[in-house]
């Protein structure tokens, strides 16, 4: 093989929780009662049109979530090959998106260049045929090719803001996918037994909504940090130097944002708890376990899916502003915060570099907006009371 595949740890969890979604559907396609929400949903033409567009982003993210790296190629166009005759693979870790915008990747320019510009955004002192000099705007080597412009080093923003959307499905999803356990579990215990335990457990997402979020992360971006400059040998490139660090991002975010929904799910099991069928089920006798798996657990999962769809564009954003406070995602690694971060500087030089920061800003408003229009539609199918109206 001309190729090593390359298994990141956030790949592995993402197409993990790709195929939980697939298996959903397939369940949920099977009952009524589940596939009812769904065709409101379908029947929804703006939330169709916002799916399609969240469709578009995730199949970006789901292609930039395969990685590999290639052969190293000598001189004369040979594979090399190490002492003991196995192959070198080059250090730079690609994925199968970067191979699709291979063009858009590899046509680089010298330093920053305006949207589909033809030369450059600065003056340079450019060699007439004469031997004089003369400062004048450069041509560039592929002009009109760049739809956002370059950056500094005159690499496409449009790729760069593209695999931007990788990080920020990452940093969306998984977060919620830690998060969930908390809050559920959580929420539920506290709700059906009340008394000491719900005593616990709210003194501890009291506590934990009493630290400010932004320095609670900080604080463990900063130690992860400490042990990675410290054991640098434990990382084999600097991509999974990245991932790590991502992932450890993802966490964090979501062992400190579970406390809202755990409330949420506390009020509703307290609520439930009271119903005339749970009371006959405790009567009866019926253990506790049985009860909140088949009476608390399925009447609150209406919350859950309406809390997990809405949540998903607060924590996109989130990631930007760690980003630019300095305690985000590695900056190594393409991200909208990242981008946003870097045109702080662009902005205040002469002339002003926009381009950076408005392809950040079009792409995640594109996925802010197209998941909060799928959101409100699946809260309007999802509630029992607005369904019943």
């Amino acid at each position: 093989m001309s190729f090593k595949l390359v298994f990141l740890s956030t790949d592995i969890l993402i197409y993990l929780l790709f195929f939980v979604a697939v298996s959903f559907a397939v369940y949920s396609s099977r009952f009524e009662h589940l596939r009812a929400p769904w065709r409101q949903v379908v029947h929804n033409r703006l939330a169709m049109t916002a799916a399609f567009v969240l469709s578009g982003y995730l199949t970006i993210a789901l292609c930039d979530s395969i990685h590999f790296q290639q052969y190293a190629i000598d001189e004369n166009g040979q594979p090399i090959h190490d002492n003991k005759g196995h192959p070198v693979y080059n250090p730079e870790v690609l994925s199968l998106f970067d191979l699709f915008v291979t063009n858009i990747r590899e046509n680089t320019e010298s330093t920053y260049s305006a949207p589909l510009s033809a030369q450059s955004y600065s003056k340079e002192n450019i060699a007439l045929p004469d031997g004089k000099q003369m400062r004048d705007y450069p041509k560039l080597k592929f002009p009109k090719k760049h739809l956002f412009g370059t950056d500094k080093v005159g690499q496409d923003v449009f790729y760069r803001a593209l695999k931007g959307i990788r990080t920020g499905v990452v940093i969306g999803t998984l977060t919620t996918l830690i998060m969930l356990p908390f809050a559920i579990m959580m929420g539920i215990m506290a709700g059906y037994f009340k008394g000491r335990v719900d005593d616990i457990i709210q003194y501890i997402y009291t506590t934990l909504s009493s630290i400010p979020g932004v320095l609670l992360i900080a604080s463990a971006v900063l130690m992860l940090q400490v042990y990675m400059d410290t054991h640098a040998d434990q990382f084999e490139s600097i991509t999974v130097r990245a991932d790590t660090r991502l992932l450890f991002l993802c966490m964090i975010l979501g062992v400190s944002s579970w406390t809202g929904l755990c409330r949420i799910l506390r009020g509703e099991t307290l609520k439930l708890r009271e119903m005339e069928y749970v009371q006959a089920s405790q009567a009866l006798g019926v253990n506790h376990f049985k009860i909140l798996r088949k009476h608390i657990v399925p009447n609150i999962m209406h919350i859950v899916l309406i809390s997990v769809v809405l949540d998903f564009s607060g924590l996109v954003l989130a990631e930007a502003v760690l980003a630019y406070v300095g305690v985000g995602v590695d900056p190594s690694m393409e991200s909208w915060g990242n981008m946003i971060n870097a045109a702080r500087l662009e902005l205040a030089r002469d002339p002003i570099v926009w381009w950076n920061l408005a392809a950040a800003f079009v792409l995640m408003f594109g996925l802010v907006l197209s998941a909060n229009l799928f959101a409100d539609s699946v809260r309007d199918a999802f509630d029992p009371r607005l369904r019943t109206r």
